[in-house]
């Protein structure tokens, strides 16, 4: 049906479960499988009333668990947030000398406040807060959005479009299933094609959440900075080895989680600088562990920055003890806005690291501390854009 749908510009949005505090707002022309233009990429920071208001809600979800009427509080974030999501897009679009009648869709997920994973005796169940019709008044425009509820309701995990995101990345980048997608936000997934019919995408477990939520209880800001406590402590290796043991992680596929699923708890009693290196260090470990359940184990990762982009990309260079190991010979991208982090991490070979780029290794396509590593990818702007890929016709809802 491509060929049949004209190009059109498109704007989209995305807040992940890290609570960063900045709506992804991106713009470009696509048909909907291809796409013809990139447009402006911007981060729209939250005021801070409303990053409380949804931290707020967000606690409320946990004690909710989908038993009773919902919280009160979920109506007030949702029109919060639909109106700052709004003007973030406007914003953009005027940004370009173009009007909203300039824009076909915008494309809404919305805040994702829980999320129930189908079991097999029963299926499962997702919140996300946004309110399309409102955004459709405000921008005089059409919005796709509640991307998530139609495929919890026939069984699925509830993430139906990023799949297919990955998979178009991956027919530009390599069709050979030597290379997996990986996204690190609240949440860390993977996918895997096999460049033919076969299509793998599953949480692989905790990525930025934890972390920020342990730095923030310790009083240390909204996140581990460039890395910097996790690479001053040591990891808990008699911590990390019974994490490890989680039998999430070896579950097999489809499966996914929810933000909180992995939580700062997995920390406590550490201090702040031990706590931080054993956090990431067992990110590290589930995308590991994700490695085996692969039907061909990656040589190459490539970050799909997405609605999750920042100036960093993490590496697996080397495997956590007990899992093979993983020597990317080609790496893309930008990921992990919360800057998860602990950059040029690692602990005498025991477990993976996570690698920094700065802006003059980005502008060259190269690091010379990994010679082997070319960066496909190497611009925040480049793949961060491609979040309006979310946008591919489906029976979402629209306003």
């Amino acid at each position: 049906m491509a060929e049949d749908f004209k190009p059109v510009w498109a704007v989209g949005l995305m807040t992940g479960t890290v609570l960063d505090g900045n709506i992804d707002v991106a713009l470009v022309k696509t048909d909907g499988a291809t796409v013809e233009a990139f447009g402006v990429y911007t981060l729209a920071p939250y005021p801070q009333a409303t990053r409380d208001l949804l931290e707020e809600t967000l606690a409320a979800a946990r004690k909710w668990n989908f038993e009773g009427p919902e919280p009160k509080i979920f109506a007030e974030a949702e029109k919060v947030l639909t109106r700052a999501q709004s003007d973030a897009v406007r914003a953009l679009v005027e940004s370009e000398r173009m009007s909203m009648a300039d824009i076909a869709v915008v494309g809404f997920h919305g805040q994702s406040v829980l999320h129930r994973a189908p079991q097999k005796e029963r299926l499962g169940d997702t919140r996300q807060l946004g309110d399309g019709a409102l955004m459709a008044r405000i921008l005089g425009c059409k919005v796709a959005y509640d991307f998530r509820t139609a495929d919890i309701r026939a069984g699925g995990q509830g993430a139906p479009l990023s799949a297919a995101y990955h998979q178009a990345l991956l027919k530009s980048l390599d069709t050979s299933g030597k290379t997996a997608v990986l996204n690190l936000g609240g949440v860390a997934n993977v996918t895997w094609w096999d460049g033919d019919q076969r299509l793998i995408a599953f949480d692989t477990g905790p990525a930025n959440a934890p972390l920020n939520d342990f730095m923030k209880a310790n009083g240390l800001g909204e996140m581990d900075r460039d890395g910097a406590l996790a690479l001053s402590g040591t990891v808990d290796e008699a911590r990390l080895s019974k994490l490890l043991k989680h039998p999430y992680l070896a579950a097999p596929y489809p499966k996914s989680l929810d933000r909180f699923d992995f939580s700062a708890a997995m920390a406590e009693g550490l201090d702040p600088a031990t706590g931080a290196a054993t956090l990431t260090a067992f990110t590290a470990g589930a995308v590991g562990k994700a490695l085996d359940l692969c039907p061909r184990v990656p040589n190459a990762w490539s970050s799909a920055a997405a609605a999750d982009a920042t100036r960093q990309s993490w590496r697996c260079s080397k495997a956590v003890p007990g899992l093979r190991q993983c020597r990317p010979r080609r790496w893309a991208g930008a990921v992990m806005r919360s800057r998860l982090n602990a950059s040029r991490f690692w602990r005498s070979g025991r477990c993976a690291a996570l690698l920094e780029l700065s802006d003059d290794d980005r502008r060259t396509g190269t690091d010379d501390r990994w010679p082997d590593c070319r960066v496909m990818f190497n611009r925040v702007g480049d793949n961060s854009k491609c979040s309006s890929l979310r946008l591919l016709r489906a029976g979402f809802k629209s306003s």
